[in-house]
Formats: structure tokens, C-alpha cells, sequence
């Protein structure tokens, strides 16, 4: 069984990592998050789960909300062969969250290494913070850049940093 969202940000306490949440009600596109936050500020994030075929894993991708992507183009640079976007049940399977509410928090709920994981560079590296769903879409959570790629390394994810502001064709 998943773990709660509460039970998420309680791990983020006991690993060291300061998080700031704010709740609001469901939000399940990026034009819902960006009419309602506000002078929230930040990076605010796009999440798509996509299945490639076998031998290759399921991918994770997260990207600043403005960036554009193609899933082909993702597919041709990342080498993985076609790529889909993962089902409802996939989805619930494999992170444990439902549509509207894809994080790399959710990782929390996959086996180490079990899910590859890109992550725009700027949302690791940069000066954040980055605000991501934790394991809700009704809520959003501020974490600093380092400490979301720490906390993704303590639970056996190792993320991809890539540069998805460079044309993927």
C-alpha cells in the first residue's frame, strides 16, 4: 500500500529536509496550478509517466511547467524506443498516486532503481525552490533544489539531470 501524504512529509522531516506546503483544492492541469497559486514562489512543475517497451523501465519525467515536450523527442534522445504515457492502473502500480497527482515524491512508493527518473537540470541544480505535489493533487510542497535530488538518492532513485530547455529532436 502506498504511503499517505502525511506519512511523506513526516519522512522529508525525519531526513532533515525542510518543506513548505500549501493546500488548495485539486488541481489536475498546469493552467489550473498557474490561476490559482498565486505570488507562490518558485519553479512549478509539468510530471509525465510514461511506459516504454521491454528491457527498458518506466520513465519519469519532470520538467519546469512551461517547457514544451513531445514524447517522440524524448523517446529519439533518451534512447528508449517508443514511449506511451502509462495508464491509470500503471500509474497506481508502479508510484502508488493517481492522474493529477504525478510527483517525483512518489518515488517513495517505487522500488530503488525500479523507475528511470529525468528531471530538468535547472530543477535540481537551481536556486528554487521547486513546488511539487506531495502524493496529492491537493496540495503543493517547496522543497530546495539539492534536497529533492537528496531525497530521491536516499530512496534508491537516482535522477537524471538533463537540459529539457534544449530541442529534444
Amino acid at each position: 500500500m502506498p504511503i499517505s501524504p502525511e506519512s511523506l512529509l513526516a519522512l522529508l522531516e525525519r531526513h532533515g529536509i525542510p518543506a513548505t506546503t500549501h493546500r488548495h483544492p485539486a488541481l489536475h492541469t498546469v493552467a489550473e496550478s498557474q490561476a490559482l497559486r498565486g505570488d507562490l514562489p518558485g519553479l512549478h512543475v509539468k510530471n509525465l509517466f510514461l511506459r516504454a517497451r521491454p528491457p527498458h523501465p518506466f520513465l519519469l519525467v519532470v520538467a519546469e511547467e512551461n517547457t514544451p515536450l513531445s514524447i517522440n523527442a524524448l523517446a529519439r534522445r533518451l534512447g528508449t524506443g517508443r514511449l506511451s504515457m502509462a495508464n491509470e492502473q500503471e500509474l497506481w502500480d508502479q508510484l502508488g498516486v493517481r492522474p493529477g497527482s504525478v510527483t517525483p515524491l512518489a518515488l517513495v512508493n517505487a522500488p530503488p532503481g525500479s523507475i528511470r527518473t529525468v528531471i530538468d537540470h535547472r530543477l535540481l541544480e537551481g536556486p528554487g525552490p521547486v513546488n511539487i505535489h506531495p502524493l496529492t493533487n491537493e496540495a503543493t510542497t517547496a522543497l530546495a533544489p539539492a534536497d529533492l535530488r537528496r531525497f530521491l538518492q536516499a530512496l534508491g532513485h537516482e535522477p537524471e539531470a538533463i537540459d529539457l530547455t534544449q530541442p529534444l529532436a
